[in-house]
């Protein structure tokens, strides 16, 4: 009887230990007091284009207080961001990211191709990852450490242009556009798609112009372009700069008349504020993230923070940008801690930044960012861009509407064109 007896508590205690295993197992690590995933974001909050940068830094603040209040952090880990203000310095922002070397952060972001195209010097001779929100061409080719979550300005000039060849364009023969760019990476990266692509989509680029970041007159330059009768007008700036040119192309009786788009560096709802919802009216534009009217679920969240912490900035696209980025930075971190666990990244320096890229950036699949972008986030060898899908806007009714679905952006391999 005793025999027996022993016997079956032998396999009663064989059976729980085989349930429980994996159970205990799958828990991992507990995540200790004090422990954290570091990390630094920088926003040109002051400066020329606060219009950018202070919806950017609160979108930051109200995403990473979601994921760490209500998504319990990356893999159980809070997020703590060293948020910094670039003011658009160039000299400050080389400052800021050996900053955030020195602090043990394990990745950085900046708003801007521009702050980015000032931090990857550094960035990439450490090995250090960086994310720029906002990505040009010049950021991404040669692909090295700085990845962009959304396409490109070269991407947003393919996208403008077969969206006006397709669906605006009447005519025969080539349509005649006029390129109106902000000096730097942002005029810069359009440009790069447009002198790579026009001759294989059938445009005919009749003026280039370049802008200043603190315009406030295009008048003259507006007048040339006037002169060469284009049809459609692709400007690449900032909200407050497109601003300017829109309202002076209206006071020319350029438009209405000409078609004018806009790439995602200024389509947003500051464009609208500042240039004034007549002046802006059927003007289009290209961008990244989903409207604030889509029906998608991670935008319950969004407009949730955003009404409670920062409501002037309920609408705008820079805000939704940066909160959309902290989830796919999120979704990072789970994956590295997955992979390599937590004590690899807590030390900071090149160990981490190498497991943060191979095991974090380059091992997500299929992220959807809770519907907030247009593809999924999924790192493909030689292609920095973790999604390559965009989405036609128009402005109507002082409104940012979207028009049709998303559209894919195949990789352009820009190093076999040569330096053009």
């Amino acid at each position: 009887m005793k025999s027996k007896l022993l016997t079956l508590l032998m396999v009663i205690m064989l059976t729980l230990t085989l349930v429980l295993m994996p159970a205990l197992g799958a828990c991992g690590p507990k995540v200790q007091p004090g422990q954290v995933l570091k990390i630094g974001m920088m926003t040109p909050s002051t400066g020329p284009v606060p219009e950018k940068g202070l919806p950017g830094q609160h979108g930051i603040q109200d995403a990473i207080e979601y994921i760490n209040s209500e998504l319990n952090g990356a893999a159980g880990y809070p997020i703590q961001v060293s948020w910094r203000d670039s003011a658009y310095d160039m000299q400050k922002v080389g400052t800021i990211v050996q900053d955030y070397i020195n602090e043990g952060d394990i990745l950085f972001t900046t708003h801007s191709s521009s702050e980015m195209k000032a931090a990857q010097g550094i960035a990439n001779q450490n090995g250090f990852p960086g994310l720029a929100i906002f990505i040009s061409t010049m950021n991404l080719h040669p692909a090295s450490h700085i990845y962009g979550p959304t396409p490109d300005y070269g991407d947003d000039w393919v996208a403008l242009a077969k969206y006006y060849k397709e669906n605006i364009w009447k005519g025969t023969g080539a349509p005649k556009m006029a390129l109106h760019l902000l000096s730097g990476t942002v005029g810069q990266g359009t440009l790069d798609g447009a002198e790579v692509k026009a001759a294989e989509l059938g445009i005919e680029i009749v003026a280039k112009e370049n802008h200043l970041i603190s315009t406030t007159s295009e008048i003259d330059s507006l007048t040339r372009i006037k002169t060469k009768d284009p049809d459609v007008m692709i400007i690449s700036g900032v909200p407050a700069s497109t601003a300017v040119v829109i309202r002076d192309a209206n006071s020319l009786g350029m438009y209405p008349g000409i078609t004018i788009m806009c790439a995602s560096a200024s389509f947003t709802k500051s464009l609208i504020d500042l240039a004034g919802a007549s002046k802006v009216e059927g003007v289009y534009g290209v961008f990244h993230t989903v409207s604030w009217e889509d029906n998608v679920p991670g935008i319950a969240k969004a407009k949730e923070y955003c009404q409670k912490n920062h409501p002037a900035d309920y609408g705008n696209m820079d805000y939704l940008s940066t909160w959309s980025t902290c989830l796919v930075i999120r979704e990072i971190l789970t994956t590295a801690v997955k992979n390599v666990g937590y004590d690899v990244l807590s030390k900071g320096g090149a160990e981490a930044w190498k497991a943060v890229e191979e095991q974090g950036i380059q091992k997500v699949k299929g992220y959807k960012v809770e519907g907030l972008q247009g593809g999924s986030i999924t790192y493909t060898p030689g292609d920095n861009r973790l999604d390559n899908y965009l989405r036609m806007y128009q402005i109507t009714g002082g409104k940012i509407v979207p028009l049709g679905d998303w559209q894919a952006a195949p990789l352009i391999k820009y190093e076999k064109y040569g330096d053009k």
